[in-house]
């Protein structure tokens, strides 16, 4: 497989993070096995990383992860194989699946990573049906795919306790219901206390689940990780903080958070100071609960969010399913300074259950190295590893493919186990 060009990751010597990183392997991995002992990992995942360079750190983690279909379909084995061993963990008997999506129906690449993500699980040996929770789906619906394809989606029924196809669930009675919906509008009532396996359990979802406790339980996981492998935490751990009582519209807590952005826009000044980091500080203010890249901005100072235009004030003050944003969290930015096809790039990896099963650079031409690539415009590559992400060549060259990436398949399950720690600690 050739490896897109990086600019940092794959030209000069070795950076000493990913040194220390390689370094540690043994020590790294017998960590982490003993982690996945004591905590049960989310059903699957997916991790935005940054690689400035200096600094190697998730900004984001989505428990509903939505691209499946722009992973290399070399590791499709090792999904299949991670699919079957996340399954035997929640449910050694299950044999039917179903499959919630997201209600958006006309965009045609999601619906690709549904069928990308059904191709796994079939080929992991489960019987997969397709349900819908959209009320314009009120009966077996076949949808056209980008690739030429079709995909059946039938409404979800319930009976008692239990939910499938059909009436009384007499086309489908599944064993599991996954659940590719990431909630943002609120959890159904449909799935409430049913008795089936629901993956990833309700809380997961965005109308409960929020970035600053993910990022809470990340600074945990970070603080005896760094204390492993002899490292400064911050190296591999942006900096973020909350603040609630927004409302942009009315423009209620502007000086609050524009104090909050200035703050943090000190404390990262003063590790760029210590470490010789010649960039500008900035830090990214988004909506604290949602995906889809809604609700976000990238500033330089707190006085940029204080008197926001009209348009600026619409964009922050309403994310996913038009839910309204009364608390952010402010993350330190961290630039990237990966390129391909002449664009800004940052990787995102993949994980089922504890595993890798690789991933894609999400890449926009028309952004900065440091603002939110998460936006129209923007294009994916797969992820080129030469190996999974878990295993470096311990006898290749340090410059070696797999040991360049290995960085990141660390980093992203350092996120994974964090969101472990989350579902854990907030269930319902």
């Amino acid at each position: 497989m050739s490896v897109p060009h990086l600019t940092t990751a794959l030209t000069g010597p070795l950076l000493e993070l990913e040194h220390k990183i390689l370094a540690a392997q043994p020590e790294i991995e017998h960590w982490f096995r003993n982690q996945w002992q004591e905590h049960t990992p989310p059903f699957y995942g997916s991790v935005d990383l940054r690689n400035a360079g200096y600094k190697l750190a998730p900004v984001d983690m989505n428990l509903y992860p939505g691209g499946f279909n722009n992973l290399n379909p070399e590791f499709h084995p090792l999904a299949v194989q991670a699919a079957m061993m996340a399954l035997e963990g929640y449910c050694p008997d299950a044999r039917r699946i179903l499959l919630i999506p997201e209600n958006h129906t006309r965009n045609g690449f999601y619906l690709q990573n549904v069928a990308a993500l059904a191709k796994i699980l079939r080929q992991a040996g489960m019987v997969v049906r397709i349900g819908s929770m959209n009320p314009e789906i009120s009966a077996p619906t076949e949808l056209d795919l980008p690739d030429g394809s079709k995909m059946l989606q039938e409404p979800v029924t319930r009976k008692g306790n239990r939910v499938g196809l059909g009436a009384d669930l007499s086309e489908f009675d599944p064993c599991v219901v996954l659940l590719n919906n990431d909630l943002s509008a609120g959890i159904p009532d449909l799935l409430k206390n049913i008795e089936q396996t629901l993956l990833p359990p309700l809380h997961a979802g965005w109308a409960v689940r929020r970035k600053t406790g993910h990022f809470a339980a990340y600074d945990r996981v970070v603080a005896d990780f760094a204390s492993i492998i002899d490292i400064d935490p911050w190296l591999i751990n942006p900096y973020f903080e909350h603040v609630d009582g927004l409302d942009f519209h009315a423009r209620e807590g502007e000086e609050k958070l524009a104090a909050t952005i200035d703050a943090m826009i000190a404390k990262i000044a003063a590790k760029y100071a210590q470490y010789g980091i010649d960039q500008t500080p900035f830090v990214i203010v988004k909506a604290n609960a949602g995906t889809y890249g809604m609700g976000i901005m990238s500033v330089k100072s707190g006085a940029e969010l204080v008197g926001l235009n009209r348009k600026q004030r619409n964009k922050m003050s309403v994310i996913k399913e038009g839910m309204e944003v009364h608390d952010v969290i402010v993350q330190e930015g961290v630039p990237t300074f990966e390129t391909i096809d002449d664009g800004v790039a940052e990787p995102v990896v993949y994980m089922l259950d504890r595993f890798v099963i690789g991933g894609f650079y999400r890449v926009h031409t028309g952004r900065g190295i440091d603002e939110n690539l998460n936006a129209p415009g923007m294009h994916f590559k797969p992820l080129a590893f030469a190996t999974p992400l878990s295993t470096p060549d311990c006898d290749g060259s340090p410059d070696c493919e797999a040991n360049r990436f290995y960085a990141y398949g660390v980093v992203a399950r350092l996120a994974l186990l964090a969101g472990s720690l989350e579902l854990e600690e907030g269930s319902l």
